[in-house]
């Protein structure tokens, strides 16, 4: 049963989304922007934020600690929307709850920067954090268009022989860009997605590349020899069957994985600090210290 918060803020997100979904990219892209620094700000004196001058990223690293551990991050937004500023905003509450240094990336979006942009410039991050930390050190940690592109650097990962990190985890993972397991009654649970929206955003990304290219959907893929997974994701989302099915594909092919689903949560729950993100970030955290520690 979902907490009373999460009931009071699921009220406010269905008052709220019609508007949401007048808006065009850029303003989508602008209020995302705008989340990201208000997350900064609640950081202040927590995380400490360092550009990186090769890549288009930045490294957000906890105040009071010093830790050998790597986190990269890939934030969500359907591949058009979240920057730099919203990266930093996650990415910094990742900092400060796990206890690691993330590289927080701003991947080029779509339509300007189709396919393969992101999947390039995710590549280009990990081997960026694989000239400072041992994969074994490494953990790849993505939310929505996230969690998709990290599955999909996996992937990348494997046909180029590279050492795979430690873990991934992700939170409402988008694995399946042809939207072909998506029923109406996933669409009409779902209070921040919409159906034609995914699909939309989904060929500005893929742009000439068919969708159901395993680096663009990874879940038609070959998963077989991926690392420990742990999938989060909301029982009352439209990417609810990415997730099970990413989970059993993973599992069919002898990997480790291990899938939360919490009741009557939404899209990327874990990240609106109600009781169950709470529990989920405990739960991310004891998960990475697992793969990361020794």
């Amino acid at each position: 049963m979902a907490s009373i918060a999460s009931s009071l803020v699921r009220g406010q997100i269905i008052l709220l989304n019609p508007l949401l979904q007048l808006l065009d990219t850029e303003k989508t892209r602008k209020l995302q922007e705008a989340l990201g620094r208000l997350h900064q700000r609640v950081l202040k004196n927590k995380v400490s934020f360092i550009d990186v001058p090769k890549i288009s990223a930045s490294w957000a690293k906890p105040d009071d600690s010093i830790s050998d551990t790597c986190i990269l991050y890939l934030h969500g937004g359907s591949y058009i929307a979240g920057g730099e500023d919203y990266s930093k905003g996650f990415g910094g509450i990742l900092a400060s709850e796990l206890v690691s240094n993330v590289l927080c990336l701003n991947y080029r979006l779509a339509p300007e920067n189709p396919f393969p942009a992101a999947l390039k410039d995710a590549l280009e991050a990990y081997k960026y954090a694989l000239k400072i930390f041992s994969a074994q050190k490494i953990a790849v940690i993505g939310e929505s268009a996230g969690g998709g592109l990290s599955f999909s650097l996996l992937l990348k990962i494997k046909e180029l022989g590279l050492a795979m990190p430690s873990c991934v985890i992700t939170i409402s993972p988008w694995c399946d860009l042809t939207m072909e397991y998506a029923t109406e009654n996933d669409c009409k649970k779902d209070p921040v997605l919409s159906c034609e929206g995914l699909l939309y955003s989904a060929k500005l990304y893929a742009g000439d590349t068919e969708l159901d290219n395993p680096f663009v959907s990874p879940l038609y893929g070959d998963l077989s020899s991926m690392p420990d997974s742990l999938i989060f994701v909301g029982t009352d989302e439209v990417l609810v069957h990415d997730s099970i099915r990413m989970y059993d594909k993973l599992t069919q092919h002898g990997n480790k994985s291990k899938l939360h689903v919490e009741e009557d949560l939404w899209h990327v729950y874990v990240l609106y600090g109600l009781p169950e993100s709470r529990r989920a970030i405990d739960k991310m955290h004891e998960f990475f210290l697992e793969h990361t520690s020794g």
